[in-house]
């Protein structure tokens, strides 16, 4: 299990914000307690936080936020692809020239994303997940889980145009606009 949550429209100082996301990160420790990482985009204003249970992949070339190599593409992901290794296997048929960095199933998925393109991956996804993909070039963020709603993504519309994402509720209380009221 690994935890993930994002902020997209947040403004502030670099020291405001830094402190939101090392409480939001904080608050997720307990669901993925081997590494945390964090990746931003000030001009976009969105922000990914990860903490990651390292199972797959130990090694820190599959810690994440993660990036496809062509650079387009950035996800924090939390979950388990069963079939990574065939669609890894796919991904070696139609482009030889990967340069893999680890043997972990988010960088499959995130060279999936980039070489197959988004619908085409949904579409082949076998397994448990839920995670955040940011589109780079056409400036769109995907919040995606599994068909079952196995892995938990939940999801925050604050009314000073701040939109939130994360793996536990709990987290969305270092929010400064947050009201824990429905």
């Amino acid at each position: 299990m690994c935890g993930i949550a994002g902020l997209i429209g947040l403004e502030g100082s670099e020291t405001q914000i830094s402190n939101i996301i090392g409480g939001m990160q904080s608050s997720l420790h307990h669901r993925g307690p081997d590494t945390k990482g964090s990746w931003t985009s000030m001009k976009d204003k969105i922000f990914f936080i990860h903490t990651r249970l390292s199972i797959l992949d130990l090694s820190k070339r599959a810690n994440q936020p993660m990036h496809s190599s062509c650079g387009r593409y950035t996800i924090s992901f939390n979950g388990e692809i069963y079939n990574h290794l065939k669609l890894r296997d796919m991904l070696k048929s139609i482009k030889k020239n990967i340069q893999w960095k680890s043997s972990s199933d988010t960088e499959t998925l995130v060279e999936c994303f980039s070489n197959l393109g988004i619908d085409k991956t949904l579409s082949l996804l076998r397994g448990m997940f839920a995670f955040a993909l940011f589109d780079q070039k056409n400036k769109e963020i995907y919040l995606v889980r599994d068909r079952f709603g196995e892995k938990p993504l939940y999801l925050l519309n604050l009314k000073n145009g701040v939109f939130s994402f994360a793996s536990e509720v709990s987290t969305f209380s270092f929010l400064p606009s947050f009201s824990p009221n429905l």
